[in-house]
């Protein structure tokens, strides 16, 4: 298995492992961003994908997106995405992907924040045997065919 850091040129490949996540969430009718758009986000310093490759086969990625945390003045990492392809699952290789997320923030002693379904135990489970803390949040969005109704 190998794992590195994904380019510009990987952005077919991460489109359509969004995509695989997206309909196993039964949410794929909400994916619109295009290869092209992920071209420009991968040429991004702040977008960092990280793809794994187990013989020779893309297996999956990890997402996460440097942010600023204005409480206390230094970078984050918000995780976006964990995504291992049916056939490599339960081999470990999201472990390591999170593992090798965490090697390219500890230089900066950076936190790795995220948030889950809170019905998603298997992800919960799998985040506590990491050492993450969880905590429950509600998560809102504003669309802005819903603002805009308000100004």
């Amino acid at each position: 298995m190998s794992i590195r850091r994904a380019g510009p040129e990987d952005a077919g490949i991460i489109r359509t492992m969004i995509g695989e996540l997206a309909d196993h969430q039964n949410e794929g009718e909400f994916v619109t961003v295009t290869v092209e758009q992920w071209r420009r986000f991968l040429g991004r310093d702040e977008v960092i994908v990280l793809i794994a490759s187990q013989d020779g086969q893309v297996a999956g990625y990890v997402s996460a997106l440097r942010r600023p945390q204005l409480w206390t003045g230094d970078d984050f990492l918000a995780l976006d995405d964990l995504y291992v392809r049916e056939a490599f699952r339960s081999t470990g290789l999201g472990r390591e992907l999170m593992l090798e997320l965490a090697r390219f923030a500890l230089p900066e002693r950076l936190t790795i924040g995220w948030g889950m379904q809170l019905e998603n135990e298997g992800g919960q489970r799998f985040y506590a045997r990491l050492g993450a803390k969880l905590r429950t949040k509600v998560n809102a969005s504003w669309t802005a065919d819903a603002y805009s109704q308000e100004l």
